[in-house]
């Protein structure tokens, strides 16, 4: 989800880097100053609630092997498109092909969405595409083209084990271009637990880095994910191209220009075969 090598993220643009930073996204991407762009401050008191039926994910509980990579922007996850999501409101189904995350520096903000201003340590964002598109790039010219799934974390007294598999690679990955497997994780582990999947806020807007395009329906997750210090630590000892360290990899929030934001009330959820959880309105607006 990366548009050439001219853009970087600000804590690169002091170095020596001949890279645009964020306020200059839109000189390498024009679409990077549209009307609705991604992330931005969801502030609670200014959400709408929604009644819409529930969100089925199927798939996520299944275990698999897949590669993880350091891109020189953030570490990537590949996903099979086996793992889909539909109903919520989504009038197609919709494939899981990447899981990739933000993060700040040593366990510091660094998170690219934030709630009533509080910025959280990292955010995971697990990517879909239509089925009917093989690639994010093309269903990046839908405007509903991809459905993009936002969780928070927060720091922790002890260890998320169920990390473990992710944190272990990081290692290995620590060079650009660099990457490993992991083995035996499911999308069902890395996510809070059906009780926790209750609450959530749905709006529309775009990819956060370049291309900007702005083509994806958001769901961000009110309930975080814990991981300790050391855990969110361990992510900012991987290196940029230059052999900086990668740290704050989060594009500063967007402004809303009025796009509605809906919040799920939260009706029960559960694990199966299918999870299900309760879901938001997305109200799309004429630019």
């Amino acid at each position: 989800m990366t548009a050439g090598a001219d853009w970087c993220y600000k804590s690169q643009v002091s170095c020596d880097c001949n890279c645009k930073g964020p306020d200059k996204w839109k000189d390498v991407e024009p679409a990077c100053g549209g009307q609705s762009q991604s992330p931005i401050n969801i502030v609670t008191q200014k959400v709408a609630k929604n009644n819409l039926n529930l969100f089925k994910f199927h798939g996520y509980q299944h275990s698999f092997s897949s590669i993880i990579t350091n891109n020189g922007h953030t570490v990537r996850v590949n996903l099979s498109g086996d793992a889909v999501i539909e109903g919520a409101g989504l009038k197609d189904k919709y494939k899981a092909v990447e899981i990739h995350f933000h993060w700040g520096k040593n366990g510091g903000p660094g998170s690219e969405h934030t709630i009533d201003g509080e910025q959280y340590p990292m955010e995971m964002h697990i990517v879909h595409i239509k089925e009917t598109y093989s690639s994010v790039l093309e269903a990046s010219k839908d405007r509903t083209g991809l459905a993009v799934l936002g969780f928070l974390y927060q720091e922790s007294d002890s260890a998320n084990q169920k990390y473990e598999s992710i944190i272990n690679a990081l290692p290995q990955i620590r060079i650009p271009d660099n990457k490993t497997t992991i083995k035996s994780v499911s999308l069902e582990m890395l996510i809070p637990s059906q009780d926790l999947l209750k609450r959530y806020f749905r709006y529309s807007g775009s990819l956060t880095t370049p291309d900007c395009a702005e083509s994806v329906i958001w769901t961000v997750f009110e309930s975080t994910i814990p991981l300790s210090k050391q855990q969110l630590s361990a992510f900012s000892a991987l290196q940029f191209e230059n052999g900086t360290a990668m740290t704050d990899t989060f594009r500063p929030v967007q402004p809303r220009n009025g796009r509605e934001v809906t919040y799920s009330g939260g009706n029960t959820a559960s694990f199966s075969t299918v999870l299900t959880v309760s879901t938001l309105i997305i109200t799309f607006l004429t630019l």
